[in-house]
């Protein structure tokens, strides 16, 4: 996002009605069963060292609860506190519940793509990629700040280590409708994704929109 800019709250809204949408309509049929909850990662930063500014308000209670609960569902790629309770850094939530998001799509579209895997440090790029661009807007938001964010908006993976619209349309777009909401979410990246049903028709739009006519 350009700037501090703090984004009107129906444009969060929307961005995050937007990952809803395709988990639920595109993602999540196509996920594999979950056969153990996700794996703890990191402490976040009110549990590790007294470094952030803790936000009143837990995402849970307020719309950024939808990007927890989608990333519930990705337990292959939720990495939470291992303390996670109300005294968590709701911004080390929101972009761990973010990076799930980013690399668990990333790994739904190439599975159904390609079927085959990725390249190594392809899905973290993305996770980490999601986690910045969402975090970011998260903390302008609330006036908030975390050092795991700073962290990782220091140092962003590099543009040709993420994928394209072209490439995965999902993950595509979702990294850069956070990299500067104000400009895109009037104009979805793909809006073509808006006419389908589950990943196999993204997967024959893409062989149509590759193969000359």
């Amino acid at each position: 996002m350009s700037g501090d800019r703090v984004l009107d709250e129906l444009t969060v809204h929307q961005l995050l009605g937007r990952i809803v949408y395709f988990h639920v309509l595109l993602i999540a049929p196509d996920l594999p069963a979950a056969d153990r909850g996700p794996a703890s990662g990191p402490a976040c930063c009110q549990h590790r060292a007294h470094s952030s500014r803790f936000v009143d308000a837990a995402p849970e209670s307020s719309v950024w609860g939808a990007l927890l609960e989608v990333s519930a569902e990705l337990p292959d790629h939720h990495r939470p506190c291992p303390r996670t309770s109300g005294m968590c850094c709701a911004a080390c939530r929101v972009t761990s519940a973010a990076s799930a998001v980013g690399s668990g799509w990333a790994a739904a579209e190439h599975r159904a793509y390609h079927q085959r895997l990725p390249e190594p440090g392809f899905l973290d790029a993305c996770g980490r990629a999601a986690a910045s661009r969402v975090g970011r807007v998260f903390a302008a938001q609330y006036a908030t700040s975390c050092a795991a964010l700073d962290r990782l908006t220091a140092e962003p993976p590099a543009p040709e280590e993420l994928p394209g619209v072209d490439e995965l349309p999902l993950t595509g777009e979702l990294l850069a409708l956070w990299a500067d909401p104000a400009a895109t979410t009037q104009a979805p990246v793909a809006s073509w994704l808006n006419h389908c049903t589950g990943l196999g028709d993204v997967r024959r739009v893409l062989e149509s929109r590759r193969t000359p006519s």
